[in-house]
């Protein structure tokens, strides 16, 4: 695991020199909570020489839009599932068609009144729900947030969620950008202890930040990706966004979700609620 889980800027030339491709498991466009159009992220792409993943907020229209473009880039159909109790799931499909399906099947009517924070699915809800699809399954940031609990690891260290839950999962991942080197270096110690399989992403919401972390595989299509993930033939390499770049993201980020403040206040509160009641429960035992 330590030479399959390497930090710092990826080169892309020294990669592909190397007989691997770099691609990006975890990015957002303006079909959820980013500005990035699709034409310009595939655009990007192309010129790097990189493939994404394309892993919009409980939403696959993003994945729609670049597959009806008809580009050249290679575009994983991705999209990044908010539970109801707290973690976000990264779920991976070979085809288009099969996204689509599953979103329309168990997403849609599933969504939240902000659409991009949760959706009333629980982890096992989802979990289940993908039973019978062809998909690779991952824990996004697994040690989450600082004060909000979107990590499978960190929802089961404070027993929000059974721990046996993790092996229902394909892989962690192990490098997001936008999470800091502590907390990914802990994702990567707990998949090494686990032998489960790795992938990273730059948790990209802006172009630049397009294959700053990057799964690298000697495939170069969806599935050969997919299947090198599936049998931890892939490194993941990457760098974390600096603080500044995080200050600029955040306010970005958030005025999408100015529209859905009274929703997303309630469902902060909601998801923050067996913290409480852990918190209180110590204390009044102590």
């Amino acid at each position: 695991m330590e030479a399959a889980v390497r930090f710092g800027n990826p080169v892309f030339e020294e990669i592909r020199s190397d007989g691997l491709f770099p691609v990006d498991m975890h990015f957002h466009t303006n079909h959820s909570d980013s500005r990035t159009r699709v034409k310009d992220l595939l655009g990007m792409a192309i010129r790097r020489g990189v493939g994404v993943a394309i892993t919009d907020h409980n939403a696959c229209s993003g994945v729609i839009e670049a597959y009806q473009r008809k580009s050249t880039a290679v575009v994983i159909p991705g999209i990044e599932i908010s539970a109801s109790d707290g973690p976000h799931i990264l779920v991976y499909f070979y085809t288009p068609v099969d996204l689509r399906d599953f979103y329309e099947r168990h997403v849609k009517e599933r969504k939240r009144a902000s659409p991009y924070l949760a959706t009333t699915l629980t982890t096992i809800d989802i979990l289940d729900s993908l039973e019978g699809y062809a998909c690779v399954k991952i824990a996004a940031h697994p040690y989450g947030y600082v004060l909000f609990n979107k990590g499978l690891q960190k929802c089961i260290d404070n027993a929000y969620i059974p721990r046996e839950l993790t092996q229902r999962f394909d892989g962690l991942e192990v490098i997001c950008g936008s999470m800091n080197r502590a907390l990914n270096l802990r994702a990567a110690d707990l998949a090494r202890d686990l032998a489960m399989g790795i992938t990273g992403g730059s948790d990209g919401h802006f172009l630049s930040d397009l294959g700053s972390v990057v799964v690298a595989t000697e495939a170069d299509d969806v599935r050969g990706v997919l299947e090198s993930i599936l049998q931890r033939k892939n490194i993941v390499m990457g760098q974390e966004k600096h603080f500044l770049g995080k200050c600029v993201m955040g306010p970005i980020v958030l005025m999408k979700y100015v529209r859905y403040t009274s929703p997303s206040l309630r469902i902060h509160y909601e998801q923050n609620v067996p913290r409480v009641k852990r918190f209180l429960g110590i204390r009044g035992r102590k």
